[in-house]
């Protein structure tokens, strides 16, 4: 496994752990050029009742506003414990994310190589590099004790 990646899905991990309980820990981080992080977000689609309120998409939100090239997250590193669905991808391709790094694959929603494959579409103007499978048991295991928990389930 790249090290770089390993160290960046830890903050990742970190972020999902810190979701409200009511939302699905996942937890996304973006690091700049330097590979200083420059935004952390967990989801908060229940503790915000937004459908847009992905991990994803808040990290984005928040490293624009702190990156120097206003939108532009231009040689720029999205770590994300589980694969982005369609929406996410499309952002992460729309703020020109350099490096896409995940976790957990997920065969229902994913749109980075399960259902679809968004980012590395031939198509797209913008195709980021993509590392999947990065501390994938670590990644899926903290989706499936939520799901297990709120199911009534040991």
């Amino acid at each position: 496994m790249d090290r770089a990646a390993g160290a960046m899905m830890s903050a990742a991990l970190d972020a999902a752990r810190a979701a409200d309980p009511a939302d699905v820990p996942i937890g996304a981080v973006v690091f700049g050029p330097d590979g200083r992080e420059l935004a952390r977000a967990a989801n908060r689609r229940e503790a915000d009742a937004d459908p847009t309120a992905h991990a994803e998409i808040l990290a984005l939100r928040a490293a624009a506003a702190r990156h120097g090239d206003g939108w532009r997250l231009s040689d720029c590193t999205l770590a994300v414990t589980v694969e982005p669905c369609t929406m996410c991808a499309g952002a992460i391709g729309l703020a020109r994310i350099s490096r896409v790094v995940f976790g957990a694959w997920e065969p229902k929603t994913g749109a980075v190589g399960s259902l679809w494959d968004v980012l590395r579409d031939p198509r797209q103007m913008y195709r980021p590099e993509v590392l999947a499978g990065v501390r994938e048991d670590e990644c899926a295991a903290l989706v499936r004790d939520f799901f297990a928990a709120h199911r009534g389930q040991p």
